[in-house]
């Protein structure tokens, strides 16, 4: 018998049943993730808040939505974001062009900010700030950063320093602004670091820390987005200061009615448009981006352009579900038990469900997977996703929990900003620079679109029940959980270092990144 002719896509086979199996393992951290949130909210309607079938029908199509929409997110950030950002930082660096850097960066920054659907989110909640403005504005924030970002990595600027000399000023401009738009302006720096900005932004410090080289390129590798963070902040307290006195009365965010299962399929069939636009718009930046950078110099072998391109379906397909599920379904719910709460006889309740609302909520957060997996790899599994994941959650419950005293007594946010920010920044001066990097990186991730479209319309309801400032009593609630981390994870920083100096000496460096500054790159 003669042999077999192979058939031409005999080769990707294994492919595709590996892709097949992560999409499986990504599904169920998703659903480990999701369920436990969406578990205690029906408990809350079973036990002490009445909800309508109609909202809690759109609630459990959402979190079914969430379950699979962040298991396809997840993997196509692997397959196609990371690379994506990875092979263009190492190029913009190789070019050994300053100017070309600059503009280059800029140019994302500005492009996949104005696309992160988190801030569209936000923006939506703000009156008294045309949406249009407030998304340009914290846009250019971002997009100066990041060029600020990566020429500290370049030009080895320490991060510790940079960030004590960024919130000094934040703290000053914000004693000069109007008190309303303090939480919208902390909270902005917060949402624009979302699931689109994340990978990306992420893989793009990889890619020049790699191409720089040093003894130091793996705790370059992170700070970008903690960065990223601080321009949003201070584009909104100078645009500020051209703005009237904003509006205090909140938008609603009413659930669909639903009668029929149909009515229940017409309600998300009628929201899937709005995000499958949304999500598009998002990502043809990039997409074109990248596209151009193959195209004229990177050249990259078909099968990698192959995956890249199933990567960027998943992740557009991920986002989409995920969005709709949580904009439809989780918003409208979030609100109606923060009225329901706030306006009854149990309003202490508020505080430990919204520290265990914050608790689980991180979970569901796609940007934080993303962040958690880069630090494991990064660092050779020194510090492991769960690790991660246990501090977050924590300090996102503490945070929660501050964020709701606020609500429940209208103590001024400056009150736990300050202090906080002050206890972080102390703590860069003790633990390893990775450990700071990583810490203020993870305070943007973990405010993401659960934050902005659950916790934040909870936060409105149960306030505007309680006759508080919206603006200044609920609004706050990113910021503060984008405080509270960076805490949490510098204190795990030092456990680590007083652990390793006990076992060894002299740390083993991770594998794969340059041990020496040969590399450096003359700009």
């Amino acid at each position: 018998m003669g042999r077999k002719t192979p058939h031409p896509l005999d080769s990707l086979i294994p492919e595709r049943r590996q892709t097949s199996k992560r999409l499986k393992e990504k599904t169920r951290e998703s659903l480990s993730s999701v369920l436990p949130i969406s578990l205690l909210v029906l408990a809350l309607s079973l036990v002490l808040v009445p909800v309508e079938l109609s909202t809690m029908s759109l609630f459990l199509m959402g979190t079914c939505l969430l379950i699979i929409g962040m298991g396809l997110f997840t993997l196509g950030a692997d397959m196609a974001m990371l690379p994506m950002g990875t092979h263009m930082g190492a190029h913009i660096t190789q070019k050994r062009n300053l100017r070309f850097l600059i503009v280059v960066a800029f140019a994302l920054g500005m492009l996949i900010t104005m696309a992160e659907p988190d801030l569209t989110v936000l923006a939506n909640q703000v009156q008294g700030v045309p949406n249009l403005a407030l998304i340009l504005t914290v846009s250019v924030g971002v997009g100066l950063f990041l060029v600020v970002a990566l020429l500290r990595i370049l030009f080895q600027w320490k991060l510790s320093s940079l960030l004590i000399g960024l919130y000094g000023l934040v703290f000053l401009l914000g004693a000069l602004i109007k008190p309303e738009f303090v939480p919208m302006a902390f909270d902005a720096g917060g949402v624009t670091t979302g699931p689109m900005t994340v990978p990306f932004i992420l893989a793009l410090g990889v890619g020049v820390a790699n191409v720089r080289g040093g003894r130091n390129a793996r705790d370059d590798s992170f700070g970008l987005v903690s960065l990223c963070s601080v321009g949003p902040i201070l584009a909104i307290m100078i645009i500020s200061l051209f703005f009237p006195r904003l509006s205090n009365v909140p938008k609603e965010a009413a659930a669909s009615t639903v009668a029929t299962t149909r009515d229940l399929m017409d309600a998300y069939r009628q929201g899937l448009p709005t995000y499958l636009k949304e999500v598009l718009i998002a990502l043809a930046p990039i997409m074109a981006l990248f596209f151009i950078f193959q195209a004229v110099s990177l050249h990259l072998p078909k099968q990698e352009i192959k995956r890249i391109g199933v990567g960027l379906l998943y992740t557009y397909l991920g986002l989409v579900l995920f969005l709709t599920g949580v904009n439809i379904g989780f918003l409208p719910m979030g609100n109606y038990l923060g009225r329901q709460l706030g306006g009854g006889p149990l309003k202490w309740l508020l505080l430990p469900l919204g520290m265990l609302m914050g608790y689980l909520a991180v979970k569901a957060e796609p940007a934080v997977h993303v962040l958690n997996e880069q630090v494991e790899q990064v660092t050779s599994g020194a510090i492991s996703k769960a690790v991660m994941m246990k501090t977050l959650s924590t300090g996102v419950a503490i945070s929660v929990g501050l964020a709701m005293t606020r609500v429940l007594t209208g103590i001024a946010i400056w009150w736990f900003l300050a202090p906080g920010y002050l206890i972080a920044l102390a703590l860069t001066f003790f633990t390893d620079p990775i450990f700071t990097a990583i810490a203020f990186d993870s305070g943007g991730v973990a405010s993401g679109p659960m934050t902005a479209a659950f916790m934040l319309p909870l936060f409105m309801g149960a306030c505007g029940a309680m006759g508080g400032n919206i603006l200044e009593d609920a609004f706050g609630i990113v910021a503060m959980v984008a405080m509270t981390p960076l805490i949490a994870i510098e204190i795990l920083g030092l456990a680590y270092k007083l652990k390793t100096k006990n076992q060894r000496k002299q740390p083993v460096p991770a594998p794969g990144l340059a041990d020496s500054d040969d590399e450096i790159i003359d700009l």
